[in-house]
């Protein structure tokens, strides 16, 4: 990316809309800017209609100060909210109110339950449907040949295997992945229809047109959820849903409204951050010849490394919002409880005092401490490992068989202040 002339700081402004529309290298300049202030800086939230908005938030932007406030959990809280700025409605928590919104011990209690989806053994017993759902994705690119890398590879396989872990019919796929696609594109036209809430500002019919969108996907992915989840309890089968209905942590299973909110947090988070991860992967090594020769040099030496340097240089997850439960100081800024602060995940992954060159692209890089499966803490990514083994047998069987695919055209990107997402990526090949 080329070098952009430094903002100045009076005029990055994360709040406004017109922000998460710049370039990638200009935002990354603000952010630069914003990491070399001797403390963080304060926004004004954006006024969102229909949504009860507070004062504003801290921007934490230093690797250290994301890492910190991920391990103390007990005074950066996810609660009430930590996937949006403003607080969720109550008409919208009772859908997206994941244990990502929880702390412990009602966030461990979950965690322990859902995390039979994530063991070594479950995992293992995936590895072949992981690589029987790669074969048939690399055989369609083979027949249909090269177009948008996100449609017809990137978005495939991770909605593939979610469903296949939760048992969700066939029938029902396509669908899951459209709800997917509405729900983490809230502000963006392609998503959530019209123009009013990412173009010309926010106005109350394009953000009542958005809201309607986002919460009839909600519905519509937790009651598959729950519908599934009474049939399971009457005959149950060989898939995660089986397990989780069954399952009992200390004298308490999950409700069906916790799996239904749980389902939706493993599809949306499960799908949207490995396939953005892949369609960055792929630009980055079109854009990186060199990084590219190595990795497939020795591929299964260095798949390993590259897919950390890939999540670091993409971050899929842009931030996520803790509040204070006390008064507290860190790094010489004091806070006061009630407080709101954001964690960019995107600005600590290209923090100097932690990378060495950190805009470049390095899969041989010595350290790589990133952050883009979130701080370390009980909030770090229940599947982490399964994005790393979807990501490194997708790629495993593209580059084996299509190893001259590259990106051919800019990428059209998801307008969003919370996920770096790729909606399309031009993709060829030699046939």
């Amino acid at each position: 990316m080329a070098p952009v002339e430094a903002p100045v700081l009076q005029d990055i402004r994360l709040s406004d809309l017109e922000f998460w529309s710049l370039p990638p290298n200009e935002r990354l300049a603000a952010f630069e800017v914003l990491r070399d202030q001797p403390y963080p800086t304060f926004f004004r939230e954006l006024k969102v209609p229909f949504i009860r908005t507070g004062a504003g938030y801290y921007a934490l932007v230093r690797h250290a100060d994301v890492v910190e406030a991920s391990r103390r959990a007990d005074i950066f809280s996810s609660e009430p909210c930590s996937n949006s700025v403003a607080d969720l409605p109550q008409y919208m928590a009772r859908y997206f109110g994941s244990m990502i919104n929880m702390d412990d011990p009602r966030h461990a209690k979950i965690r322990r339950i859902v995390s039979r989806a994530f063991t070594p053994k479950v995992l293992a017993k995936l590895e072949t449907d992981l690589q029987k759902s790669a074969t048939t994705i690399v055989d369609d690119l083979l027949k249909e040949g090269p177009g948008d890398f996100v449609t017809q590879v990137a978005a495939r396989l991770p909605v593939q295997v979610i469903c296949d872990i939760m048992g969700i019919p066939q029938s029902q796929r396509a669908r899951v992945l459209k709800h997917t696609n509405t729900i983490l594109g809230l502000g963006d036209p392609e998503y959530t229809g019209g123009r009013e809430v990412s173009e010309t500002g926010i106005t109350r019919l394009g953000t009542l047109n958005a809201l309607l969108r986002v919460m009839a996907a909600g519905y519509e992915l937790n009651h598959l959820a729950m519908r599934l989840a009474r049939r399971r309890r009457r005959h149950p089968g060989v898939d995660l849903v089986s397990t989780l209905v069954t399952a009992n942590v200390d004298g308490e299973a999950l409700t069906d409204q916790e799996l239904g909110s749980f389902f939706i947090l493993l599809v949306v988070a499960g799908n949207e951050t490995t396939r953005n991860a892949m369609s960055h992967g792929l630009m980055l090594l079109t854009r990186n010849p060199a990084q590219r020769d190595l990795l497939l040099g020795d591929f299964d030496a260095r798949i390993g490394p590259a897919i950390e340097e890939i999540v670091r240089m993409s971050t899929p997850v842009i931030q996520f919002r803790r509040t204070l439960t006390q008064d507290h100081e860190m790094n010489g800024q004091q806070y006061k409880k009630g407080d709101k602060v954001l964690l960019f995940y995107n600005s600590a992954n290209r923090d100097a005092a932690v990378f060495e060159n950190p805009d470049s692209f390095d899969i041989a890089r010595k350290s790589n401490p990133h952050v883009g499966f979130g701080g370390p803490g009980p909030h770090f990514c229940l599947g982490a490992h399964l994005a790393r083994r979807e990501i490194t047998v997708m790629f495993r069987e593209l580059f084996t068989r299509i190893p001259d695919i590259r990106s051919s055209g800019p990428p059209e990107r998801l307008y969003s202040n919370f996920i770096n997402g790729i909606k399309h990526l031009p993709c060829d090949f030699s046939r």
